[in-house]
C-alpha cells in the first residue's frame, strides 16, 4: 500500500511539474516581462523577447532533464553494482563453505590415516606405515593450503611424535644396547614440523621426552621448541635453527650441531638445573652467543669463554 502511494505522489509531481513546465512556455514571458509586452497586436520587438524567453526556458528544461537522467542513471548503475557486489559475496561465501568442507573431509580422512595402528593376522604382523605417512603428508597440504588449520595440524603432528616414539622411562635398567634411529612415520612427521609455514602460532611446539635417535632434522626451523628430556643421541641438526629452544636435560651425545643456531637456546634445565648433555666441541661447532643459556660444565670451558669474548 505505501509503495502504491509513493508511486502515485511522484506521477502527481511529474504531472504538475509539466503542468507548470508549460504553463511556464505560454505565460512565463508576460509573468517576468508583462510591462512592457503586449497582449493583442504583437510587434517584432515582442516576438523577439517572447522567443528568448521561451527557448531560455526549453534549455532549462533540457538542462534539467538531463540532469535527472544522469542522477537516474547513476542511482540505477549503483544499484547493479551493489547487486553485483551482493552476488559476489554470496558466492565468495558459499566458496569458503565449499572449501571449509572439503578440508574438513580431507582433515578426517588424513587423521584416520595417521591413526591407523599395525594389526596381526595369523601370526603376521601387518604394518600400516605407508598410511601413517600418508596421513603425514595429508595434513601438511592441509596446514599449507589452510592458514587457520595451521596449529591444530602442527600440535596434532607433535602429540603424534610424542605418542609414537616416547622416550623410555629413566627407572628402568639401561640395556647398554645402541638406540635405534626413529621410525619412518615419524621422521616423516618431524621433516613436516621442521618446515612448517611461517605463521604466528600461540602455543609453543612440544617435543619434551621423546625419543629422536638419529633423526634428521638438518636445515629444520624448531626455534622455541621444547625439547626438555628428549634423547637426541646421533641426531643430525647440521643448519637447524633452535633459536630459544629449550634443551635441558636433553641427551644430545654425539648429536650434529655443525652451523646449528643455539642463540637463546636453554640448555640449562628447570627447576633441576640439569644441563644438557653435550660436549664443548658440539658447541663450538654450533652458533651460539651470550644469550644461550649453557650449564657450568660448558660455561668455564675456556675454548667457549674465548669464542664468548671473540
Amino acid at each position: 500500500m505505501r509503495l502504491k502511494m509513493r508511486k502515485f505522489a511522484w506521477v502527481a509531481l511529474l504531472a504538475a511539474a509539466l503542468v507548470g513546465y508549460a504553463t511556464l512556455l505560454w505565460k512565463g514571458p508576460w509573468w517576468f516581462d508583462g510591462a512592457h509586452l503586449r497582449d493583442r497586436n504583437l510587434q517584432p520587438a515582442d516576438g523577439v523577447v517572447i522567443t528568448g524567453f521561451r527557448t531560455m526556458i526549453v534549455a532549462l528544461g533540457v538542462g534539467v532533464t538531463a540532469i535527472v537522467g544522469l542522477v537516474y542513471t547513476h542511482r540505477n548503475h549503483q544499484h547493479a553494482l551493489d547487486q553485483f557486489q551482493h552476488a559476489r559475496d554470496k558466492d565468495r561465501e558459499a566458496a569458503d563453505l565449499t572449501r571449509e568442507g572439503q578440508v574438513t573431509g580431507r582433515y578426517v580422512e588424513a587423521i584416520k590415516l595417521l591413526a591407523a595402528q599395525d594389526t596381526r593376522a595369523d601370526g603376521r604382523k601387518l604394518t600400516k606405515l605407508m598410511e601413517r605417512i600418508g596421513g603425514i603428508y595429508a595434513l601438511e597440504r592441509i596446514m599449507r593450503d589452510s592458514e587457520k588449520d595451521h596449529e591444530t595440524v602442527v600440535q596434532v603432528l607433535a602429540a603424534f611424535v610424542r605418542q609414537r616414539s616416547p622416550a623410555p622411562d629413566p627407572e628402568l635398567p639401561d640395556s647398554g644396547e645402541e638406540p635405534p634411529g626413529v621410525s619412518d612415520d615419524v621422521q616423516a612427521a618431524l621433516t613436516v614440523l621442521g618446515r612448517r609455514p611461517k605463521r604466528k602460532e600461540s602455543q609453543s611446539l612440544d617435543l619434551s621426552f621423546t625419543a629422536l635417535w638419529r633423526a634428521d632434522l638438518s636445515g629444520a626451523d624448531f626455534s622455541g621448541v621444547n625439547f626438555f628430556g628428549a634423547e637426541m643421541q646421533h641426531v643430525n641438526l647440521t643448519g637447524a635453527c633452535l633459536r630459544g629452544a629449550r634443551l635441558g636435560a636433553a641427551e644430545l651425545t654425539e648429536a650434529r650441531l655443525k652451523d646449528a643456531d643455539l642463540r637463546g637456546a636453554e640448555l640449562v634445565g628447570r627447576p633441576y638445573r640439569v644441563g644438557a648433555k653435550l660436549t664443548a666441541d658440539q658447541l663450538l661447532a654450533a652458533i651460539f652467543d651470550e644469550t644461550t643459556e649453557l650449564p657450568d660444565t660448558l660455561s668455564h670451558d675456556s675454548e667457549i669463554k674465548r669464542s664468548l669474548e671473540g
